[in-house]
């Protein structure tokens, strides 16, 4: 048996996160302040589980007076169920929506509790809609005005991206080229051209699975991830091809997430391997420390602190430290995990140690994190010499 040492986990900052899972679950993790340990933990859970109400997209208005979510982050109260966008599907399932975006700078005052929803399917329909979540049901009347597209005739839509402005939209996908919107008019304004022919004159098919805007300030810059494990940087202004391409690991990327600096992304892949990548240079600036045996399906980065989220497959939420590289802490859900948001106005709440346990909450074990270390010959030999040694010893005193 080879030997472990745990690691202790330095803790996180207080933060608070919410995680969407494949059985319809929200669940809110905190690390408070007055905890000496810093371990995030799980404190609500929202939502009974379904399999046929897996989350495969969420977002979240991050307003400190006054939040809107689809779900309530204030206590999982469903507020609105938006029906399908293709007249022909007949379940949810032919048509499920595959990114949806909550627009910020689109309500006409702060306080409204209505909203412009931007919603795209799998078959490439994409719609721009208001909804008003001041009624307590999650019935959804749809707006006569509402505007509705369609991206792509054929293909399979995989990833839907609003830049910062909330003025373009970006999609791509199976069979999908990566595309550009202008979300004003409903036009397409730019279209990537797929790559050359490598030197074997093998040509590598299209398919997208993730991609993120490079800054915030500049909406022509963008990052894309493949099935084919290659981060592609974009440059509208400059050319339809991509202008970087960047192979990371042997597994498809599965979500990528930037930084404020715009120009470092971090990257992870079907396998579980994290890394963030300096876009300047398409150099690997390494990896985060703690393998993760699950897809990594969502990442994201704290608005203020330099805390990374990162959850996938392997049921784990994994908060990591953005200069070290190190693992902070890691929440075990029970459930396989789609999606992971921060809640940037937290300042850390004070823990009543008399409250009780919120009913439906599932009790989160913490889980020591091992690494495993092989013995060295010498320490082999030597722990085979005290054990004979010891069974020397005790048949001595068993003949007396």
């Amino acid at each position: 048996m080879p030997r472990t040492t745990t690691v202790e986990s330095p803790g996180c900052p207080p933060l608070r996160a919410l995680t969407c899972d494949v059985l319809g679950l929200v669940k809110v993790i905190e690390a408070r302040k007055n905890e000496n340990t810093g371990a995030a933990k799980m404190v609500e859970r929202w939502g009974d589980p379904d399999s046929s109400k897996c989350v495969l997209a969420a977002s979240i208005l991050d307003r400190e007076s006054d939040p809107i979510e689809v779900i309530s982050t204030v206590n999982g109260n469903l507020r609105v169920q938006i029906p399908s966008l293709c007249e022909t599907a007949t379940s949810l399932q032919d048509d499920s929506i595959m990114g949806l975006h909550l627009l910020e700078k689109h309500t006409s005052e702060p306080s409204s509790r209505s909203c412009m929803l931007h919603v795209c399917t799998r078959k490439g329909y994409a719609s721009l809609e208001s909804i008003d979540v001041t009624k307590s049901s999650a019935e959804f009347i749809r707006d006569p005005s509402t505007t509705t597209w369609n991206i792509s005739g054929s293909g399979e839509i995989l990833l839907s991206r609003v830049d910062e402005s909330e003025k373009y939209a970006l999609y791509g996908g199976k069979g999908v080229e990566v595309n550009l919107w202008d979300l004003s008019n409903n036009t397409k304004i730019w279209v990537a051209k797929s790559p050359p022919k490598n030197s074997l004159g093998i040509f590598t098919p299209t398919w997208f699975t993730s991609a993120t805007f490079l800054s915030k300030d500049d909406h022509r810059k963008f990052v894309a991830g493949t099935n084919s494990h290659q981060v592609r940087l974009y440059d509208i202004s400059s050319q339809r091809r991509p202008i970087m391409s960047i192979e990371f690991r042997e597994t498809p990327i599965k979500s990528i997430a930037e930084d404020f600096d715009g120009h470092t992304i971090y990257v992870g892949n079907g396998s579980g391997d994290l890394g963030s990548i300096d876009m300047r240079t398409g150099k690997l600036l390494g990896c985060f420390i703690g393998k993760c045996s699950g897809s990594l399906r969502s990442i994201a980065r704290h608005p203020e602190l330099p805390v990374l989220a990162s959850c996938g497959l392997d049921s784990y939420l994994r908060f990591w430290d953005i200069h070290s590289r190190q693992l902070l802490s890691a929440v075990f859900l029970k459930q396989p995990l789609t999606n992971v948001f921060f809640d940037s106005h937290y300042r850390g709440g004070e823990i009543n140690v008399g409250a009780r346990e919120p009913q439906g909450v599932d009790i989160v074990e913490e889980v020591p994190l091992c690494v495993k270390r092989k013995m060295s010959t010498k320490e082999h030999k030597g722990s085979k010499k005290m054990s004979t040694k010891k069974s020397s010893k005790k048949s001595r005193v068993a003949q007396h």
